[in-house]
């Protein structure tokens, strides 16, 4: 792994000296110790600088072969530590030998769609095919609702399983007892102290479990239900045959948990690896179509299911049917794959579509109102955006700007629907739920990097001030998030497909453990084009030789595709990642760049 160099900073500690980036950020190395580098070395194998990035983000030498090969075995929790996890086991196995119907119903993105998949097919393989309800998410919104109920209960559902919702659904769970129905929930959304009234509740979130588990997502916690289910199933010598095999499910409890973007690390880290394994092998019909209309080459990665895959099954909740999902993760027929593919694949470009129109008129509103100048946070409305895009818009809103966004869309009765997305170090949810509590909101709350509300229209200029004054103290102290770290210092002569492959190695990145980030110094640009609607390719030279070729995503028109354009020929710094193909083309390494900085 040739080519890594030794970093210049600033007297402040600054890489190159860039205290503010075309992106707006400073740049800086991340540390590692010496010394845990060879100790890493020496109990791996791995290259040095595979070594060093494991060091910087605190790996030690006894966890890094483990790290480097997670084992499910090794990593998955005893399902008992979850509270209530045996009783929603036993409830289940008591309605399935009962032959009483069982109702599943699930949020309508990713995650509730690969978590309902997961149980219908379990379900399916003890004899037992439950009704499946997902909600509409304009006309029901999120999570369970006391009119849902009272369908499934006409059409004969005795338990229903909640899945990646119903911890917060305190009135429609009241209304499920007086229908006598029993309500299962599992969910994994951070809890008030206000518990729902159902017959058990599985939430690594609520307060008192001690499963430690509350990084994962809903499709980790089912997938841990089946763990469980099969143990009771076991304990009470149910099976008259195999048992359902939980690991060839592991595909979609991967998908749900890099597409919820939760940490990847224990339980995450181990289980993502294993269903990647189960991914590839494209045994599912609606996995196989759907790679099959994305265009999508080799074995199944984090970001074929991040950015291929999982946009697809959420169009449906966004733009389409909300069950397209969970029917074609469910089905065995794979005519009918390929038709709810098709349609997925439709409803995507149509979200897209949709999306950009969105997007073009929330920036110009920010712009207009100077980009959002001192303030702590961007606040874009509109007339009848669609509730499906907006939270999209706010993620493009944020990396843009480097800011808190929110997006809301405003229908004829003056009724706004908002989504946000923050950055590190501003508790955008907390902020929200407090505005709620002050007046400002019909409904609003979220998480830290998240939330969601509801708002009057003629209240949005007194939620704009509510909300600066809240976050201005922490948007002014939130130094990650005007900091860009990276994991090394390349010449352009590094970048090879074989320096990719050993970074492979450290596998599978996402939230909690991201791509590798390079930056490389006194480049000249001596190619930039624009590409599709808004896309950079070009190519750099290195100061002592090496070409540096790829491409900058979403930035045409933003300060980094301007200087690539018409910038001049530099020199200039540059930081990205380092992506590899291996196709008929043959094998390349390509630099995917993220953020430049003129070299003074």
């Amino acid at each position: 792994m040739t080519g890594l160099l030794a970093p210049a900073a600033a007297a402040s500690g600054a890489l190159f000296g860039v205290e503010r980036s075309l992106g707006g950020k400073r740049w800086q190395l991340a540390e590692a110790d010496d010394r845990l580098v060879g100790e890493i070395v020496r109990a791996t194998g791995c290259p040095d600088a595979l070594a060093r990035l494991m060091a910087s983000r605190g790996i030690d030498a006894a966890a890094a072969p483990g790290f480097l090969a997670p084992r499910l075995r090794d990593a998955f929790p005893d399902p008992s530590r979850f509270a209530d996890m045996d009783k929603a086991a036993g409830l289940i196995w008591d309605a399935v030998e009962a032959k009483r119907r069982i109702a599943l119903f699930a949020d309508y993105d990713v995650d509730g769609a690969t978590s309902a998949a997961q149980l219908v097919r379990w379900l399916r393989a003890v004899g037992h095919d439950p009704l499946v309800y997902i909600p509409d998410r304009i006309e029901e919104g999120y999570g369970p609702n006391a009119a849902a109920f009272a369908r499934l209960k006409e059409q004969g559902a005795e338990l229903v399983v909640t899945l990646d919702c119903g911890a917060a659904a305190l009135e429609p769970l009241e209304a499920a007892r007086s229908l006598g129905l029993a309500v299962v929930v599992v969910d994994h959304h951070m809890m008030k102290q206000e518990v729902p009234p159902a017959a058990a509740l599985v939430n690594p979130n609520q307060p008192g479990d001690e499963s430690g588990c509350g990084h994962m997502a809903a499709a980790g916690v089912t997938f841990v239900l089946l763990a469980a289910l099969n143990r009771e199933g076991r304990r009470r010598a149910a099976f008259r045959g195999d048992e359902p095999d939980i690991i060839a499910l592991a595909d979609l409890a991967a998908l749900g948990t890099i597409c919820d973007v939760v940490p990847l690390t224990g339980i995450n880290r181990a289980l993502v690896a294993q269903g990647l394994k189960v991914m590839s092998g494209w045994a599912k019909p609606g996995l196989a179509a759907l790679a099959e209309v994305a265009g999508l080459e080799g074995p199944a990665s984090p970001y074929h299911a991040g950015f291929l895959i999982g946009p697809r099954i959420n169009a449906g909740g966004r733009v389409g049917k909300s069950d397209l999902g969970v029917r074609l993760l469910s089905t065995e027929d794979a005519g009918e794959a390929r038709r709810i593919a098709l349609e997925l694949d439709a409803l995507n470009a149509e979200r897209r579509a949709i999306e950009a129109d969105v997007l073009e008129a929330a920036i110009a509103q920010v712009e207009a109102a100077g980009a959002g100048g001192d303030s702590p946070l961007l606040l874009a409305a509109g007339p009848n955006w669609h509730p499906g895009v907006i939270g999209i818009v706010a993620g493009r809103l944020k990396e843009r700007f480097n800011r808190p966004a929110l997006v809301v869309g405003l229908d004829e009765a003056g009724l706004g629907k908002g989504s946000g997305r923050s950055v590190a170090g501003v508790n955008l949810g907390a902020a929200v739920a407090a505005a709620h509590e002050a007046g400002l909101l019909i409904a609003g709350g979220g998480h830290p990097m998240a939330a969601g509300l509801t708002i009057a229209a003629d209240r949005l200029e007194d939620f704009r001030a509510f909300m600066t004054e809240r976050l201005m103290g922490e948007w002014k102290s939130a130094d990650e998030a005007r900091t860009a770290r990276f994991d090394g210092v390349l010449s352009p002569s590094a970048v090879t497909f074989e320096f990719c492959e050993a970074l492979a190695l450290a596998a599978p990145y996402g939230a909690g453990h991201p791509e590798p980030r390079f930056a490389f110094a006194d480049l000249r640009r001596t190619y930039a084009e624009r590409v599709g609607s808004d896309h950079v390719r070009f190519a750099f030279e290195g100061a002592g030789g090496g070409r540096l070729s790829g491409i900058a995503f979403r930035c045409a028109d933003a300060p980094i595709g301007q200087a690539l354009l018409s910038g001049g020929e530099g020199p200039w710094h540059a930081a990205g990642r380092l992506k590899a193909s291996d196709n008929r083309f043959g094998r390349k390494a390509e630099f995917h760049l993220e953020d430049l900085a003129p070299a003074r």
